[in-house]
Order: structure tokens, then sequence, then C-alpha cells
């Protein structure tokens, strides 16, 4: 293998070796060494300027080939080698004393290895023979001409120490407490050399050297086994509900980097399998598309838009009226932009099947149906009167009158994702169409329901007492204990308002958990939830007392 990066300093150099004269080789020699000195490792040179400056003409083909500074530096020094070897000359030829590498590292108390490393980095060395045998070796004038040109790299080399089997201890002990912490090997590296004033690499070699001597204590121990796909979605759970990366990697016993890597994959995962339904439109292939659909929306008419709450509403009835009404105009932009973001999403979500997939691409996907998501609910909320004017004209005895607006607010929301704006049509008539084919099903169908427990003789049930309680009575109950308990749940931190939350159900959209399910979610023993329970209802107890809350059944 050869010891050249560059094959065309390798091909110049067998080129002298073979054809140029002595005393050209020798001119040469001083040339590539002069140069060698003003090699600027983080530049480029082209090969032209190398030749031409080392043996005096430029070549007229590769003379355009750029060599990197670091790689140029290293070339240079086998060249000035290989043609002074070539020229079987002793130490007394050179006129100048001269040091062996092992002479230098005493010199300067170095490693033989970090004089290899200046070597590399511009030190010129000559081929020489020495009792007989060809060895390297530096001109005392060489070597006075690097240090000066290199005198802080020369003084931290000098004030290297060796490190103790104190300092060794501590660095270990130190480390385990940043791993604990969920940091990686990179991490505690950097973190213990700033603070132990070593290298980077110092402390990397020091840390699994102590791992490979002591495998059944390493810090970094190999994962006994991939995540399952259930624990990888737990974690991602976890991610979304607060939890820190750190706290994730010492719980799952995970490298911070690793956990990084669970969550890009399970969130490209699900971004997979999530469906995205839109109305598809010719006009959002138009290379103008995003301007012309994106653009500033409609203005309101706020004085057409404006309307008087009537008096004695309940408040979710008068909460409605704060939304205003849209036009024929602002619900084409707005349906039109909420199908265009879904349509770029979906564009988007076919490039997740690559073999390598961009989390900006997966964060782009999510802004975009973050988006369209939000422009769906400006437009139910624009249209939540209309579910609530629909719902009285259908209510009758024996119909719950929220019920039915919860449902004709289903239908409205299912209306929303199948208009089709390009019609040109108005989305209140399509809505109201849909609501009332809905109720239309639904309230002849809840009466037959009721029906078919009637006995003609109801007033034996009404006069009956049934012992085991009122459930009617236990609803409101439970109604009450919820409201009470959601006025003080701030007064709760983080961990146990989560836990009330999922064991009563108080959050939007989640059933009642047990035990298990709720140490699931947070990572903990099932008995660890109840112990947090007990002790937060105790503190609900308490805080309601102060607060003069009155919070039925408990």
């Amino acid at each position: 293998m050869s010891r050249y990066r560059s094959k065309t300093i390798k091909e110049l150099a067998e080129q002298q070796v073979r054809f140029a004269p002595q005393a050209v080789r020798n001119r040469q020699i001083l040339q590539a060494e002069k140069f060698l000195l003003s090699v600027d490792g983080s530049s480029d040179y082209s090969f032209g300027d190398v030749c031409s400056s080392v043996t005096g003409y430029r070549p007229d083909s590769q003379a355009g080939i750029c060599i990197s500074g670091t790689n140029l530096a290293h070339d240079l020094r086998c060249f000035v080698e290989d043609l002074s070897g070539s020229l079987d000359l002793s130490v007394a030829d050179l006129g100048e004393p001269v040091l062996t590498v092992q002479e230098v590292s005493e010199k300067f108390n170095v490693s033989a290895k970090t004089v290899d490393r200046w070597r590399s980095k511009g030190l010129a060395s000559r081929r020489v023979k020495i009792d007989g045998r060809k060895r390297i070796v530096i001109p005392k004038s060489t070597l006075d001409r690097f240090v000066a040109l290199n005198r802080e790299d020369i003084d931290r080399g000098g004030n290297f120490r060796q490190m103790s089997e104190s300092e060794r201890e501590a660095i270990i002990l130190e480390a385990r407490s940043l791993v604990a912490n969920g940091q990686g090997l990179t991490e505690v590296s950097r973190t213990l050399g700033k603070r132990h004033d070593r290298a980077m690499e110092t402390i990397r070699y020091t840390l699994r050297d102590y791992d490979r001597m002591h495998p059944e204590n390493a810090l970094f121990k190999k994962p006994s086994g991939q995540i399952s796909s259930e624990h990888q979605s737990l974690l991602y759970d976890l991610y979304t509900q607060g939890v820190s990366v750190p706290d994730l990697a010492r719980r799952f016993g995970r490298t911070k980097p690793v956990v990084h890597s669970i969550l890009a994959d399970v969130r490209i995962r699900r971004l997979k399998a999530t469906p995205i339904d839109f109305m598809d439109s010719d006009e959002f292939r138009l290379p103008n598309a995003d301007r012309l659909i994106c653009g500033v929306a409609p203005d309101y008419d706020k004085k057409a838009a404006s309307v008087r709450v009537p008096n004695g509403l309940p408040a979710y009835l008068a909460e409605l009226y704060t939304a205003p009404l849209l036009n024929k105009a602002q619900e084409q932009y707005y349906f039109r932009k909420m199908n265009f973001l879904k349509y770029q999403a979906a564009e988007l979500q076919k490039t997740l099947h690559a073999p390598r997939v961009s989390t900006r691409t997966a964060k782009k996907i999510e802004t975009l149906l973050d988006e369209a998501n939000g422009i769906k609910n400006l437009l139910t909320r624009s249209n939540l009167r209309l579910v609530v004017s629909i719902a009285k004209r259908h209510l009758k005895p024996g119909v719950n009158f929220f019920e039915l607006v919860s449902d004709g607010n289903m239908s409205l929301i299912r209306a929303i994702e199948k208009f089709d704006y390009a019609r040109g049509n108005k989305f209140s008539t399509y809505a109201s169409w849909a609501i009332m084919k809905n109720f239309a099903r639904s309230v002849p169908a809840e009466h037959t329901q009721q029906g078919r427990f009637r006995t003609g003789c109801d007033e034996v049930f009404y006069d009956f007492q049934d012992g085991r309680g009122n459930a009617f009575a236990d609803e409101l109950v439970n109604k009450a204990q919820r409201n009470a308990i959601l006025e003080i749940l701030a007064e709760l931190n983080g961990r146990e308002r989560k836990v009330i939350s999922y064991r009563f159900g108080l959050s939007k959209g989640i059933e009642p958990e047990t035990l298990e399910e709720v140490g699931n979610r947070l990572g903990v023993t099932k008995e660890r939830v109840r112990q947090i329970e007990v002790r937060t209802l105790e503190k609900l107890r308490r805080i309601a007392m102060r607060k003069q809350v009155d919070i039925p059944g408990i």
C-alpha cells in the first residue's frame, strides 16, 4: 500500500528518483522543505503550483489537480524522505547536526507518536545511513524552523502529563454521573475533557479502556436488544407528554442519540400510516399555486358578521355568537387553502418511503397538517350556529337537545372534510343537507330504541323505589366532581395532574384508565401510581377546604 495520499505527488517522486541527477535531487529536497513550511492545512493547492515550486517546471497535464493542504504536507515529507534515501548519503554528508525521532521526543518531552504527528504536519525528515543502516533523521536547521512556526503546538505537547490513577478514578466516577443523566460517550468525553483540561480523545480512550477491562460494570453497556415497537411507541408518547430526552434515555437504558433516532423513526412511521384525505383540484398543480392559494384571506365585513347575543342563553350557545360568520368568498378561500395544504402534505408523504428520510420533511408534513387542521377548526366554529338552528327544528319530547347538537357537530365536521369547493356552491347549503339527513336517521332511531322498553304502565317504574341508587343522580354527582376538581387542578404539580387526569378521565377524549395503564403512560409501576393517587386526593381535599370548594363524594 502506498504511503502517499496523492497519486500525482507519488508519480512525481518516482520520476525524480529515477531520472533526476543527484545535484538536481539535492536542490529539490531543499525547495520541497522550504515549500513544506508554508503549507496551510486548511487550504487547497494545485499540482501545477506544487510541481513548479519544487522542481522549477510546470507540467502541461494534471496541472489543475487540487490537493488539500493536509495531504500535501504529508506527501511532501514522504517526497523529501524518498529523494534523500535515493542519494545514499551519510550523516556526515549533510554537514549539520541531526536528531533521530527518539531524540526529538526526549528533547521536547513528547511521545514518538507526537513527533510523527509533527512530521505529517510539515516537519521534514530525511533518510540517511547511520551505522550502515538507513534511518529517519531530522536536520537541526529544519527542526528549528518548524519549532519557530509551530511554537504553540510544541509547548502544548511538552506540557503533556501522564494521567494518574487518582485522576482516572475521578474521571470514571464523574462519567458515571453524566451517563446517569442520559449523556452519550461523545458528550461525556467533551464535558470531562474541558473539566480536566484533557484532550477529548484522551478521555474517550480512558472510558473505552475502562469498559473493556470491566464489562460487568461498564459505563456504556451495550443494549441487551432492540427496543420493541410497543416500547418505541411508549417512548414517543412520553416525549410528546413532556418527558425530556435525558430522562427517556435513563428510563429505557439508551443514549440520547439513540433516543433521538427512535423518536425520528416513530415520528416517520406514524406519518406514513396517517391517512391524508382531501378534495383534489387541477389548480393545485399550477406553477404558482402556492402564491395564488395561500395569499391574504378576504377581509371580514365586521358590521355584517356581528350578531347580538340573545339574553338568557347557556354559556355554550352564547359562545357560538363570538365566531363571525364567513361569506362565500371567505369560504372558498379557506376550503381551497385547507385542501391545498393537505395535497402538499400527501405529496411529501410519498417521499417517506425512500431509504433515507429527512426529519425536515417529516416536520414540514406535520406543519402542513397542523395548519390545515387549524383552518378546519375555523370553518367548524363559524358554522356551529347552523347546527344549533337545525337541531331546534328537530327537537322532540324525550330528546336531549345538547346530545342532538353534539351529533350535528359530528355531521358538520364530516361535511367540511367532504365539501367540494370547486363546484361553487355555498357550504351552508351542503352542510344543512348533511346535518338534516343525519337527524332524519338518528332521531327516529332513538325513539324506536326508547319505544322497545315501554310497558304501558310507566307509572309503576316512577313509583318503585330501587334500593341500588339512582343512576341519573350518580351521573350528576360525577359531573359535579369533575367540574369542581377541574377548578383546583392547577394547584397540582405535573405528575399529580397527569395521574388524576388519566385515572378519572378528566382530559378531553380520554376514558378513565387503570393503575397499570397510567403506569405504562408515565413509565412507573402501578403501585407508584396508586400512592400518587392517594396522596393527590388528600391534597385535593385540603385545597378544597382552603378554597371552600364543595367536591361531592370526596
